[in-house]
Order: structure tokens, then C-alpha cells, then sequence
């Protein structure tokens, strides 16, 4: 964007020519200034308007200009002061209304440009070349950021619910770097670091003869070729790959690929493709996906996709319990409904098939008139693969949220204490409202909780003694699972009231709970 920076430049040269102590900046100087400050900024943009500057964006403006003063010894100190003090509306006493409005006008111009830009360099640039664990690259993100702890979950949604209730929650939107589904996948690999370090040590030792060597480099580059690795991990189909299917998602792949390397714009771009490189990239890929007895990387690598894909689909479920019931608006992306592998646009663009959704849908609701609710339940936990579970999980937390908007909208949030050997495996709030109370209990971490794949997130097997304190009511209250039917009901340990993990998921992964009334004993 060097015509707009050039255009703020030259903006700012103009205002330095009214006073006598700025007008020797040159504008080489001024617009090597405005672009080392943008190059800094630590947010989108700042929000200052004619009436002032909050504290927030003096902070983040400060910030900026400080650092890039650092950085930049070769560029006077001067310059960055007066610019720093354009930005923050500091006008000299003698300012009339036309200087002020000059001012001003550079600063909306200002903060109409650093948002852009930060959305090209590190959204469209950075996100494609620091791939530590890509599941972190995502709009809005931190990949700097490793992990939310506990705590900071319970105390940003108490912030929302205080000053945004009504702000969306979404995991997936049209601008997505992937998936949320993917990203659920990916976020199993920071449980198993070691086993993951020594896949990837197998898997290039195996695949380094596939790479081609162009003008004295190896194709791809390690950076590269790890991204490939974690995308193949986010992205494998669920279902057994046929011939015609393996053609397609090799496709994607290499559609992704390629893209992520433009974008990155460390070995091609989209202004001045490597066309070498690239052929030789997408080879590569050819190579390392072909489907032949004597490719030891595909059968290696689909049998740890298979373990990591099967926690990652309970970390999805999980993920969008918490969505549905947080302080916010859930969001839902078209076709999220069911397990969705998308990488990012176009990929996330393809078209929807909803006649599969709508017969699903209605599939679940014939079958829930056939059988007990915690027999569908478990019947749905034993066939996650086909996706109904996430479907169903959507459909009966929407329709109770619905049906208690209020206690959604307006409840109070209150995070609950899990005690145990599994404390650390759950997410646990209450949402209350008057007499209304639910409660929603999610794990997490299941790589632990469950060590063997084929294992189930539920039983007294997994969960044992543990469980959550209920900080209101009273011994005997009785809670409704939405998901099951099944009643639980409080108990009294330790002088305190709780509800065991193992009667919360008895049949199902996740709980949403509704306490039912209490039926008052008329005296005789």
C-alpha cells in the first residue's frame, strides 16, 4: 500500500510546514516515520475522534512510536515526537480550528490505513510463514499466544457478558485461515509434542528423496514442508478415501499449498511467481500423497491422522457446546453443522450439499422418537464419524437456548471448581437467572483422559470420583441432561453440594443441564 502511506506522507510534510520548529523534516523522513510506526502498530487500528484520545489508544500509540524510535536510530527522534504528538491530538497553544481540523484529518486518514495493512502483513503474510502450530494463526488471533489459561476463559466471559452480551461468538467465518473443525484437530498436536517431533523426524528422512533440487535448493523448504504436514493433519477426509476422492482432496491440497506459499512470499508471490519452485512444490505433494504399497509416509501418517483426528473430534464438540452458551451470540458458518474440513477461501467456499443435512436432521428426530434419549446419545458417541453427534448437539443446545433466552442473554455467569483426579480436564459455568438454572460442563485435554483412540470420553471408568462443585441450591436439587434425559442429582461431600463426572457423562461427551423445579411438600 505504498501509495497510500506516500499519500499520508506527504499529508504530514504539509502540516510540518506551518511550524517553524517542524518544518525542516523532510519528506523522505516523515514517510520513513509513518511507516515504521505502522510497521510496529500493536492493533488494527486506534479509535480517536475530534472529542479526544482514551487511554487505551494513547497507550498503543506511545508504544508504537517508542519501538520504532528504538529501531530506527538513523531517523531523528524529533520527527517521531512530532508525529507522535499529530496522532495524539497534542496541538500547540497557539493551534487555530484550520491547524486542529489538519490535525485531525491526518489522523482518521491514519487510522483508515494501519487496519489494512495489518490485515495484509500479518494475516495475508505472517500467518503464512511462522507455522509453529498453525491452529493458532487464525483472524484475530495471537499465535504468539500458546494456549488460554482457565482462568482467563471464565474472566473474558464475564467481561463480555458486562460490556458485550450481544457481540457474536464465531469459529469460522468466511475469511477463516481453516477450519474450525481442522483447527480442533491441530490443538491435539500440543498434547502430544514428543510423538509429533518424531513423526515429523520420520516423515522428512522418508520424504527427502521426493523433493526436487532447483537452482541448489530442495523443494519445498523445511518451514514449508511442515506447514504441508500440519495442513494434512487438519484437513484428512474422515471417511475411507477412495481413488476418486483421494484425486479430489490431493486437489485442495494442492490449491492450499500453493496459495500459502504466495502468500508468504518467501519463495514465490503473487506479483512474482517462482514458477520453478512451484512445480516442483506441488511434485512434491504428488509424491508424498501417491497412493502406492511402497509410500511408507501415507500408511504411517494416516494411522497417527486416525488418532489425532478421533480427539479432535471431541475437542469440536466441546468447542461448540461452549459456543452455543457463552455470554455472546453464537455464530455458525455455512455447512459447520457437520464435521467441516475446510482449509481457507476458496476451499471454504465450496458449495454445501443441505439435502444431506436436512435428511440428517430429520433422521435424528425420527430416530429420537423411537428410543430412549440416552440411547441415542450413546449410539450418536459410538458413530461420531458421520457427524449426527455435532449436528445433534447443535440443534438440542440451540433449541434450549432458544427456549430460555433470557437466562442466555441476561444470566448471570458464574465458573464452577472441579475437584478430583479429572479436575483438570474440564470447563464447567452455571448461567442463572432468577429461579433458571443451567449448568454446562465440557473435558478437554483428552489425550490424557482417554490414552487409547478407540476409548469414550464417558463412564465412571474415565471419570471416577471427580466432580464439580455447585456453588447455589441444595442437596437433592435434580438437573436435566438436554442431550440425554438423564436426571442428575446433587450430592453432599465434604459439607459441600456437587455433581459426580461420572452421572454428568454417562452417555455423551458434553453436558448441558437444566435444573428442574422443585416440587414444594404440602404440609398435611
Amino acid at each position: 500500500m505504498s501509495s497510500e502511506v506516500n499519500m499520508l506522507g506527504h499529508y504530514l510534510d504539509r502540516i510540518s510546514e506551518k511550524n517553524r520548529h517542524t518544518r525542516d523534516f523532510t519528506l523522505n523522513s516523515l514517510t520513513a516515520a509513518i511507516i515504521e510506526v505502522i510497521a510496529i502498530f500493536p492493533v488494527y487500528r486506534t479509535y480517536i475522534t475530534p472529542a479526544g484520545v482514551n487511554e487505551r489508544d494513547r497507550r498503543y500509540i506511545e508504544q508504537a512510536v517508542s519501538k520504532a524510535k528504538r529501531e530506527n536510530p538513523a531517523i531523528s527522534e524529533s520527527v517521531f515526537d512530532f508525529l507522535k504528538a499529530v496522532l495524539l491530538l497534542d496541538y500547540p497553544a497557539d493551534f487555530g480550528e484550520t491547524d486542529r481540523r489538519d490535525w485531525i484529518d491526518f489522523v482518521m486518514r491514519f487510522q483508515q490505513i494501519t487496519g489494512p495493512i495489518m490485515a495484509k502483513g500479518v494475516e495475508d503474510t505472517a500467518f503464512y510463514v511462522y507455522n509453529r502450530l498453525v491452529s493458532l494463526n487464525e483472524v484475530g488471533g495471537s499465535p504468539d499466544k500458546f494456549g488460554t489459561l482457565l482462568e482467563t476463559f471464565h474472566g473474558q466471559n464475564i467481561e463480555r457478558l458486562k460490556f458485550w452480551p450481544h457481540a457474536l461468538i464465531t469459529t469460522s467465518t468466511h475469511d477463516t485461515k481453516r477450519g474450525k473443525d481442522v483447527r480442533a484437530r491441530l490443538n491435539v498436536l500440543s498434547e502430544i509434542p514428543e510423538e509429533w517431533r518424531d513423526c515429523l523426524i520420520r516423515w522428512r528422512r522418508w520424504n527427502r528423496k521426493k523433493k526436487i533440487m532447483v537452482e541448489g535448493q530442495a523443494i519445498p523448504d523445511p518451514n514449508e514442508e511442515y506447514l504441508l504436514y500440519q495442513t494434512l493433519i487438519g484437513a484428512y477426509p474422515l471417511d475411507p478415501i477412495e481413488e476418486s476422492t483421494h484425486e479430489e482432496f490431493k486437489n485442495r491440497i494442492r490449491d492450499y499449498m500453493l496459495k500459502a506459499s504466495r502468500e508468504a512470499k518467501i519463495n514465490t508471490s503473487w506479483i512474482s511467481s517462482n514458477r520453478a519452485y512451484e512445480e516442483a512444490l506441488l511434485a512434491f505433494i504428488d509424491a508424498v500423497m501417491n497412493r502406492t504399497p511402497d509410500n511408507r509416509f501415507l500408511k504411517d501418517f494416516e494411522s497417527f491422522q486416525n488418532k489425532v483426528s478421533h480427539y479432535g473430534l471431541y475437542n469440536s464438540l466441546s468447542q461448540t457446546l461452549l459456543k452455543i452458551t457463552s455470554p455472546g451470540v453464537p455464530d455458525f458458518y455455512q455447512g459447520t453443522e457437520l464435521w467441516d474440513f475446510s482449509l481457507v477461501d476458496p476451499d471454504n467456499r465450496r458449495p454445501v450439499n443441505y439435502e444431506i443435512r436436512i435428511r440428517m436432521l430429520r433422521e435424528l428426530k425420527k430416530r429420537g422418537s423411537e428410543i430412549l434419549p440416552s440411547e441415542l446419545a450413546r449410539e450418536l458417541t459410538l458413530n461420531k464419524g458421520d457427524g449426527k453427534i455435532k449436528l445433534y448437539l447443535t440443534y438440542k443446545a440451540l433449541n434450549f437456548r432458544r427456549k430460555k433466552r433470557e437466562l442466555f442473554e441476561k444470566g448471570e455467569y458464574a465458573p464452577l471448581e472441579a475437584i478430583g483426579d479429572k479436575a483438570n480436564h474440564i470447563v464447567a459455568f452455571s448461567r442463572i437467572l432468577g429461579d433458571a438454572r443451567s449448568i454446562i460442563i465440557v473435558p478437554r485435554f483428552f489425550t490424557r483422559l482417554i490414552p487409547q483412540p478407540e476409548d469414550l470420553p464417558i463412564g465412571r471408568e474415565v471419570w471416577g470420583n471427580s466432580y464439580v462443585v455447585i456453588q447455589s441450591g441444595e442437596e437433592g436439587d435434580r438437573y436435566r441432561n438436554i442431550f440425554t434425559g438423564e436426571i442428575v442429582t446433587v450430592s453432599k461431600y465434604n459439607e459441600v453440594n456437587v455433581l459426580y463426572l461420572s452421572e454428568v457423562f454417562l452417555n455423551f461427551p458434553v453436558a448441558l443441564l437444566e435444573r428442574e423445579k422443585r416440587v414444594e411438600r404440602q404440609s398435611p
